[in-house]
């Protein structure tokens, strides 16, 4: 199994590869063609050069030809690989025969032409074509020119493209090579971040939850993937302390019942007290609230388990309000507390047994920390997709560092868990999940000394018609 940076330095190698292949190829058949034209009309301009040569050799008062002139023109072009014969127009004789001159030179230049336009891959052969020549609209000869066809290349023209080719191989291996090193040092670049997470995660997943990741890949994609694992790796860490909190808690909350009541029976038992119905009544009272503590749990499970089965109804979140905060008219009598209940009708499909529980469970906690003679208001809004509640008071308030955790199980920012001040800690886990499971969320505003804010919002099912207050 490779790494992953060798897997990306190979992809880019690769890429690059055949980049660079595709492109040579692409350039090598351009610049070919483009070449072969040019030879074309190269040849086409050289013939024309020769044949203007020889007409001018042609006396047409004596009709004569300069036969010096015209051994020299045939000879140039004979080293050019064109094999001339020129015949007069009168008489038809053969006035200079490059191959009767000197048929040594001319197969050797025949030759040397094949081979190398066969190096090259061409299979043409040497073809004769004729061309007349005039002067004045009269015939006055017919130059016959051998040449190696379709076309051919000079060797100037043979090491030019040997020389281009060369050119594009030496750019191809080049861009090869510096692909491969950019492509290892931006793999190693992106490997080594990503190695460096994998390790992280890897200890995070033994338990080792202190690790983070510093530094920045100026790549949106790593930074992301690495903020993320920081993040997972801090709630993993905030969720362990929950859970060790939770044992301690969970253990403070049997300890305390079970050892009055075990203390109790004990001293009965021995006969240093005698069971009154005082006594047993304490003792009763105190497996009531293990009791209480084991349904709170039991609703809790049933609540966060995923069996959460809600019994959707039409209902106004403002007459369960109403209904609910009558229900503590006592408490309200008793603490001096000024209740204010505002807002408008907001009809909305709920369960309505669970959600008079959360109203409640908010009320309750109001209720308990808020000093007396203290003020509580509950509003209710309404709009066209969702209830809004707010329960809030002017009590005592939470810690800044305590809110993330109030609704956590058993969690409560009274560390003395005193009876007087409040619960066993699951009521508000039940009113976040309960609220979840009906697809809402809940939120809360605190300041120490100043009081808390609860605002429950919860999206609507159903078409409901918008009445106000």
């Amino acid at each position: 199994m490779r790494k992953l940076r060798t897997h990306l330095s190979l992809a880019m190698t690769l890429v690059a590869l055949v980049t660079v292949a595709l492109i040579s190829l692409l350039s090598n058949v351009f610049v070919g063609s483009r070449f072969e034209s040019y030879v074309r009309e190269q040849h086409e301009v050289k013939t024309e050069h020769i044949l203007n040569d020889l007409t001018m050799q042609y006396n047409g008062l004596a009709r004569t030809w300069n036969t010096a002139a015209i051994h020299e023109a045939g000879m140039y072009a004979l080293r050019e690989g064109y094999i001339v014969k020129l015949y007069d127009g009168y008489t038809g004789e053969i006035i200079w025969d490059a191959e009767n001159h000197d048929m040594t030179e001319c197969e050797h230049i025949m030759k040397e032409i094949s081979e190398r336009m066969a190096r090259r891959g061409s299979t043409g052969e040497f073809t004769s074509v004729e061309y007349p020549l005039t002067r004045n609209n009269r015939l006055i000869g017919t130059a016959q020119v051998k040449y190696f066809g379709p076309f051919f290349l000079s060797e100037s023209d043979f090491n030019f493209l040997n020389a281009l080719n060369m050119i594009l191989l030496s750019a191809a291996v080049a861009s090869l090579l510096v692909s491969f090193v950019v492509g290892w040092l931006l793999a190693r670049r992106i490997a080594r971040p990503i190695a460096r997470t994998a390790e992280i995660a890897k200890q995070i997943s033994a338990g080792n939850y202190a690790l983070r990741f510093s530094g920045i890949t100026k790549t949106m994609e790593l930074d992301n993937l690495i903020t993320t694992v920081n993040h997972l790796s801090d709630s993993l860490s905030k969720q362990e302390g929950l859970r060790k909190q939770l044992t301690a808690d969970v253990a403070h909350e049997l300890r305390t019942p079970i050892a009055a009541l075990g203390s109790n029976l004990e001293t009965m038992i021995e006969g240093v007290w005698e069971p009154t119905p005082e006594r047993l009544q304490s003792c009763y009272e105190e497996i009531t609230r293990l009791g209480k503590l084991v349904a709170d749990l039991e609703s809790l499970e049933r609540v966060e388990g995923g069996n959460l089965a809600l019994a959707k109804t039409p209902a106004d979140l403002m007459e369960l309000v109403r209904i609910v905060c009558d229900n503590f008219a006592g408490d309200f009598a008793n603490k001096d507390l000024k209740l204010r209940v505002e807002g408008e009708q907001s009809k909305i499909t709920i369960d309505k047994d669970r959600i008079s529980g959360v109203i409640s469970n908010l009320i309750s906690n109001t209720v308990k920390y808020t000093p007396e003679g203290g003020q509580i208001r509950v509003c209710v809004r309404d709009s066209k997709h969702e209830s809004i509640l707010t329960v809030e008071d002017n009590g005592v308030g939470i810690p800044e560092d305590e809110l993330p955790f109030i609704f956590e199980r058993l969690y409560r920012a009274d560390k003395s868990r005193n009876r007087n001040t409040g619960g066993a800690g699951i009521g508000l886990a039940i009113v976040k999940s309960v609220i979840t499971a009906h697809g809402g969320k809940v939120e809360v505003q605190s300041k120490p000394g100043k009081g808390s804010r609860f605002v429950v919002t919860i999206p609507k099912d159903g078409d409901w018609e918008v009445l106000r207050c």
